[in-house]
């Protein structure tokens, strides 16, 4: 298996100059915070959220269309997604010139479909992510490049990038707490962040109705679930497949487990505290630091990942009734 190397990552990083944003890092040390956080030395955040089509996604999306030939460039691109990777395959494929059909579940929010057609995608929807999936993979066999949401070399690569930047940025972190859906965030920037700093602690974190990768981790090898149930459908991956697995398994210590309603909870308090209206994907690592890690990270300098923002008013009202009231 091909490891991302920190030579690879920098050369990664300089392709991604101009196109990426260099997104910052915000730490949690107002006194709003106060009772919220767990007792560690520090906790911070890095804003990827404010990144290109809205999350980390973009990078790997654009490192991956990029690198395609004349001949893939002509015959243009598919993906599924559940929204963010979708926008950023859009994104990066319309900076490119090229052809993108994105295939979605119905449920996903409206605003998603708007965007990725806005960017100039073509949109297909189905009753379920595994049924997106499926078409997917028909469509690649049909001619189109498979632009997979997180089992790629690009996709992982465009991950570590995002992790050597945040250790870059706040070089004190000795923790990190990341997001998983089905392992492309996640293996890139655990990757990134034990080359660079070997005694560093990566953690996952799932939803509990999508736990591909925390089941992987307890088989020891790829596995699929039955079915997804959560509201994070960011993180909604039906599997685990062997790149992503095989990296994350080697560099991240454990995965654990939040539920929806502790996701709900960081959602209020982003909104709450930084009137950041976050998905549930984006406040899980919080939910994480806030609940089932929280007496584990006393004394740890903490990093956490806000890692997209596409959700729009309704939907976020719709999962937030109490707010909207």
């Amino acid at each position: 298996m091909s490891v991302p190397n920190l030579s690879a990552i920098n050369a990664a990083a300089e392709q991604l100059h101009g196109a990426a944003i260099e997104t910052p890092v915000l730490p949690l040390t107002s006194q709003r915070w106060d009772g919220i956080l767990p007792d560690c030395a520090s906790a911070t955040v890095k804003l990827e959220l404010f990144q290109q089509s809205g999350s980390f996604k973009a990078r790997g999306a654009y490192l991956g269309i990029q690198q395609l030939n004349a001949d893939q460039r002509a015959a243009g691109v598919v993906a599924a997604s559940g929204g963010n990777h979708a926008l950023a395959v859009s994104w990066a494929a319309q900076a490119a010139g090229v052809d993108a059909l994105i295939c979605m579940p119905r449920a996903v929010d409206p605003a998603r479909i708007a965007g990725c057609e806005a960017l100039g995608a073509k949109v297909a929807l189905f009753d379920d992510m595994a049924a997106a999936f499926a078409a997917m993979n028909s469509e690649a066999e049909a001619g189109r490049t498979l632009m997979h949401p997180f089992e790629g070399a690009h996709m992982t690569l465009g991950a570590a990038t995002c992790g050597a930047e945040y250790l870059r940025q706040a070089p004190y972190l000795d923790t990190f707490i990341v997001p998983v859906g089905g392992g492309g965030l996640i293996s890139g920037m655990a990757c990134a962040i034990k080359q660079l700093k070997p005694e560093a602690t990566v953690i996952g974190v799932e939803p509990t109705g999508a736990d591909s990768m925390y089941r992987s981790f307890a088989a020891d090898r790829p596995v699929t679930l039955d079915g997804v149930n959560t509201i994070a459908d960011s993180l909604s991956a039906p599997y685990a497949l062997p790149y992503s697995f095989g990296i994350a398994k080697q560099y991240v210590e454990k995965i654990v487990h939040v539920d929806d309603d502790q996701m709900r909870k960081a959602m209020e308090h982003y909104l709450r505290k930084l009137r950041i209206m976050a998905e549930p994907a984006c406040a899980s690592s919080l939910a994480a630091m806030i609940g089932p890690l929280r007496q584990e990270l006393a004394g740890k300098h903490v990093g956490i990942i806000a890692c997209g923002s596409n959700i729009s008013l309704a939907r976020f009202n719709q999962l937030m009734p109490e707010l909207a009231a």
